[in-house]
């Protein structure tokens, strides 16, 4: 489950949660790898700007109409509006992967990054554990009455076997009294 978290989060947790409604998962375990599983490649995407800034950004920024005093621009921005910056980057999806290698490559504060991320994916994670949930949970409520409604069906088809069957020897018995006499 993890690695598919780390993969497709929000539906995976979700899916999870739906799983904790009915038992067979720990609730608190899969809400902690649900956050780790958004965490962790947020910080891979960081990794792969904060690096790889020399070969790819340096090297072809100018190609995406981005000089080296633009990125200087990028730099300062990140640093004073982190926070605007990651809300944008995390809450627009198309933007989010790019974004976050972007964010490592202008070199914004570890620490700002990490806060930033951690303060965005948790409500993130518990909106998407919490409806995962109460989905499960009203599925479970829903099978339940399923069940009882398949019982009763089933009592009601055996008691009108019965009726039928009764109903059915008794007028061939008082059909065969009314000839006798």
């Amino acid at each position: 489950m993890f690695v598919i978290m780390l993969i497709e989060g929000p539906v995976i947790t979700a899916a999870a949660a739906f799983a904790v409604a009915l038992g067979y998962f720990d609730g608190w375990l899969v809400f902690l790898l649900s956050i780790i599983g958004n965490l962790l490649p947020d910080v891979i995407y960081y990794a792969l700007g904060y690096w790889g800034r020399e070969k790819l950004v340096n090297k072809y920024a100018h190609l995406f109409g981005l000089p080296h005093d633009r990125i200087a621009y990028l730099e300062n921005l990140s640093r004073r509006h982190a926070g605007k910056a990651m809300t944008l980057i995390k809450l627009v999806p198309l933007l989010a992967t790019p974004g976050l290698i972007i964010a490592g490559a202008v070199k914004m504060p570890l620490k700002k990054y990490i806060w930033w991320c951690l303060a965005l994916t948790l409500p993130s994670s518990l909106f998407f554990y919490v409806v995962g949930y109460y989905f499960g949970a009203a599925y479970d409520k829903i099978n339940h009455y399923l069940n009882l409604g398949g019982l009763a069906l089933v009592l009601i088809l055996v008691l009108f076997a019965l009726v039928s069957f009764g109903y059915g020897k008794l007028t061939t018995r008082f059909a065969r009294k009314i000839d006798k006499s």
